[in-house]
């Protein structure tokens, strides 16, 4: 039994390692990338982030077995309006000082149709998690492509209860996302 053992340890020691099944791998690049919001308000309230990072990583070709992990630095939020920007920095937003990041982790990817997908996963916002869609479109174009979506989540669900004065704010924010994603290396994504 035991020789059996390492006669197939030795076996399996001797296939090349590029025989193994392959995972793509992806890198997120930052030029022509972004992530912004939007809420709807008696003045519309549009901004972006500037600083944030992310990562699409498979375990098989199967798109099914991805995760996507973005990080943003909520101090980075970007309305053109320097009042604007300091509301949303301040402890009844995104309280940067003492939550610096925002972030998201998908727990599961369901293909819904060609090129599209809803991505769902953790948002976490001030400290708070919470379950969460991000509804997707891809475009394939060779080892790359864009990914566009859009996450449509409650700010009182996070804590952000604050206002803005003079301005009447809806609770429904919408988070877009442009990505544009290159196949670094192992095979394409299917599905």
């Amino acid at each position: 039994m035991k020789l059996t053992f390492l006669l197939g340890a030795l076996a399996l020691a001797a296939v090349p390692a590029t025989s193994w099944a392959e995972a793509p791998v992806f890198t997120i690049l930052p030029a022509g990338s972004t992530v912004t919001f939007q809420v709807k308000a008696s003045i519309p309230i549009k901004g972006r982030f500037d600083k944030w990072t992310g990562a699409l990583t498979f375990t098989s070709p199967s798109a099914a077995t991805g995760v996507l992990t973005m990080t943003i630095d909520a101090n980075s939020v970007d309305t053109g309006s320097g009042l604007k920007n300091s509301t949303l920095k301040s402890d009844q937003f995104f309280d940067v000082k003492n939550h610096p990041a925002i972030t998201f982790r998908s727990t599961k990817i369901a293909v819904t149709g060609p090129g599209a997908a809803a991505i769902t996963g953790a948002l976490t916002i001030r400290g708070v998690s919470r379950p969460e869609t991000l509804t997707l479109k891809v475009t394939r174009n060779g080892a790359g492509g864009d990914i566009a979506g859009v996450m449509t989540f409650n700010r009182r669900d996070f804590g952000m209860n604050g206002a803005v004065p003079l301005v009447k704010i809806a609770d429904s924010v919408d988070v877009i996302v442009h990505l544009k994603a290159r196949r670094v290396s192992g095979p394409a994504v299917v599905g």
